[in-house]
């Protein structure tokens, strides 16, 4: 890990509705991830953990605070600069994976790479290799509606993976999966982390973020805590003793 974060908010808002009725969803939020680091975000829903990944990945504009990637002020980018540097460098994954229905999967995971750029060859290879990595190189020619829900997270991985981008956002990727393919995509998500990749992963449930270096706890748009996490069974305990969540 280096010394400057390779993500950072700082007071961090954002108010939605009209100024005589407003909805303040995210309050003066500061957070840092550092180059490698595997960060849960955990809260109920409605605390503003999605409006925060989607404020520090381009997807929408704060109200007030500023969004730093690898250095760089982002929150001020044209709406144009924000599609080239989040093609580039963010990857999603979200809970209802977002895969183009009348795609294949060998094209669902290869567009991103294309619309970036990346030569056509260069694209089917890296797309080639993380079908491979993640089990689904017999899948290649069939459409997201021939998977399973964890199939189909896979291939949402497969496509956010493929710019090798610097931040992974991954937005309740476990919470529309039954509990064998919650393991599964948890699985790889870890294998990615060990692999170098930095990860922010927002999640109502403390199994999903136990999988996380650290976990920061939300609660009405505001942090409220974080902690680090030990290994295996201290880690689930740490969790139980930090949330006082009924999600």
């Amino acid at each position: 890990m280096t010394d400057s974060p390779i993500l950072q908010a700082s007071g961090l808002a954002k108010t939605y509705g009209a100024a005589d009725l407003p909805v303040r969803a995210l309050r003066d939020v500061d957070l840092s991830l550092d180059r490698g680091e595997f960060v849960a975000l955990m809260g109920p829903s409605g605390c503003g953990k999605s409006t925060l990944l989607h404020l520090l990945g381009g997807l929408d504009r704060p109200t007030g605070g500023e969004v730093w990637l690898s250095g760089q002020r982002v929150d001020t980018l044209s709406e144009a600069k924000w599609a080239v540097l989040r093609r580039a460098h963010i990857g999603f994954v979200f809970q209802f994976f977002n895969l183009i229905g009348n795609l294949s999967v060998a094209d669902n995971v290869e567009l991103p790479a294309l619309l970036a750029g990346k030569a056509p060859n260069e694209a089917r290879a890296r797309r080639n290799q993380l079908l491979d990595h993640l089990g689904l190189a017999d899948k290649a020619g069939v459409v997201p509606a021939q998977l399973s829900g964890g199939q189909q997270q896979r291939v949402a991985l497969a496509r956010a993976l493929i710019n090798r981008p610097a931040v992974l956002l991954a937005d309740e990727p476990t919470g529309n999966l039954d509990t064998d393919a919650t393991r599964e995509v948890l699985t790889l998500l870890k294998q990615c982390h060990a692999d170098g990749q930095t990860i922010l992963l927002a999640t109502h449930d403390a199994r999903v973020a136990s999988a996380a270096d650290r976990v920061v706890t939300m609660r009405d748009g505001r942090v409220a805590g974080e902690t680090a996490l030990a290994p295996a069974v201290a880690a689930v305990r740490s969790l139980s003793d930090l949330i006082g969540l009924e999600a």
